[in-house]
């Protein structure tokens, strides 16, 4: 039985004095589920979830959630609740009044607080205030200020850009687990292909106001369905019009006959970049122990079911 829908945009667009920043976006979100809008800066993706959550008027289209158009609601009447970038916590406020601000105070206010503390696992720091909390805590903290109102569905807009790299990489994977754990669907925004494909159970790449692709992390890294997918998702070698992921190719004792051009470690691996005979260059990592050097003769193969044919 397929998934329930929660959310449904119905040819969304968006047109403001200068551009048209939207054009004719239909998809399906599915109820728990985690859901990421990922494209480049400007591609419309932030202005999708703010006609979502009622802060943009769509020029045309429809969004429903539960099976009710909700264009014509005020941002407060919608079901939804957002957690921006800046997470614009309440300085003055300790983490437990952050996220009470929006509750109708009673017991049953501080029951939900207390449980939504345990689940963003900040029991023992609901007296401090943000300015005494990490940045991953001060994330956290944003995100129970919007679970504890139960919303429907999530919005996040790009939530861990203000963390420094190895934090985002923690944050994600708990931001993941939380998800999970409190069956809340999310509704994701990023410019950041590895934290779509980590989390997501389903991605839905924009480019240029449109959408490109809508699948699973695997689908739309494997099985891209035009080239603007397939080279934002990651390094991608066209080799007679055909694409190879580096990943992809072996640097072999027989094969396409190749000339190295360089060799860069990186850490996990080794990126070799090579030249074929017919002057076109390809892209190949192999593993840290392997050396490589300038000008050296070798052999590249891949299998075909790792072609991608657009």
């Amino acid at each position: 039985m397929p998934p329930e829908t929660v959310l449904s945009l119905r040819r969304l667009s968006k047109e403001f004095p200068t551009h048209r920043a939207v054009t004719d976006v239909s998809l399906e979100v599915p109820r728990g589920a985690f859901f990421s809008l990922l494209g480049p800066s400007g591609c419309g993706k932030t202005t999708v979830l703010r006609m979502i959550a009622g802060f943009e008027t769509p020029t045309s289209g429809e969004v429903w959630l539960n099976g009710q158009p909700i264009d014509a609601l005020p941002p407060y009447q919608r079901n939804v609740n957002t957690v921006f970038q800046s997470y614009a916590l309440f300085p003055h406020l300790t983490v437990q009044g952050n996220i009470e601000f929006g509750l109708k105070k009673g017991s049953d206010a501080i029951n939900r607080v207390n449980e939504v503390l345990k689940q963003v696992r900040l029991e023992g720091k609901a007296s401090r205030r943000p300015s005494e909390l990490s940045g991953g805590e001060r994330q956290r903290v944003a995100l129970a200020r919007a679970i504890v109102l139960q919303p429907e569905v999530l919005l996040l807009d790009e939530p861990l850009s203000a963390l420094d790299p190895q934090l985002r990489k923690q944050v994600r994977s708990e931001l993941r687990d939380l998800q999970r754990r409190v069956g809340v669907t999310f509704l994701f925004v990023t410019h950041d292909q590895e934290e779509a494909l980590s989390m997501s159970d389903q991605i839905a790449v924009m480019n240029a106001g449109a959408l490109e692709q809508v699948g699973t992390p695997r689908e739309i890294y494997c099985k891209p369905r035009t080239r603007f997918v397939a080279d934002f998702l990651g390094a991608m070698n066209w080799i007679d019009g055909i694409g190879v992921r580096p990943e992809a190719v072996s640097i072999t004792p027989q094969g396409r006959k190749a000339t190295v051009a360089s060799a860069v470690y990186l850490g996990s691996f080794c990126q070799i970049q090579m030249i074929l005979e017919n002057g076109e260059a390809i892209l190949a990592q192999v593993a840290p122990g392997v050396s490589f050097q300038p000008g050296q003769a070798v052999c590249v193969s891949w299998n075909s079911e790792d072609e991608c044919r657009l």
